[in-house]
């Protein structure tokens, strides 16, 4: 017979909602999540090098790569991004270098400034929604909108 609970059904059924979810966020939200993945796959690398867990380590900074690859780069507006789509991808190749190389040897140090350029650029990213979600609110409001430059 079937058993209520099966790894086979669990995986679907997570597939099926992570699916759903990606139709239904923005995608400002869902340069949010590549850049928190990146970070918290860094720092499952770090995690699992400290322990010894060689594969864990090699498995978190592919993830991390691929996120930076596939999902950060790939995203960016080549055509009309101009020169901060230019400069963010130099630093997505740089990340990637850095990982890489610290996969090979094991080195702390490189995934640490992986985590130290990226963190402040997902700020950023995050900081612009909350600009754009205040100056909305003051707009419909009537109020004047200040932004420092």
């Amino acid at each position: 017979m079937f058993s209520a609970y099966s790894p086979r059904a669990a995986n679907a059924y997570q597939r099926i909602n992570v699916e759903t979810s990606m139709h239904t966020i923005d995608q400002h939200q869902l340069v949010s999540l590549l850049y928190e993945g990146v970070l918290n796959s860094i720092a499952t690398a770090r995690g699992s090098m400290a322990r010894g867990d060689v594969l864990g380590k090699v498995n978190a900074i592919s993830k991390a790569i691929r996120i930076l690859e596939e999902g950060l780069s790939t995203s960016l507006d080549k055509v009309d991004g101009g020169e901060l789509a230019e400069n963010l991808g130099a630093l997505y190749d740089y990340c990637i270098h850095r990982l890489t190389l610290a996969n090979a040897r094991n080195d702390d140090s490189m995934m640490q400034e992986v985590m130290r350029l990226i963190e402040p650029v997902a700020t950023g990213w995050n900081e612009i929604k909350k600009l754009g979600a205040s100056a909305a609110e003051a707009s419909s409001s009537g109020q004047p909108v200040l932004v420092e430059a």
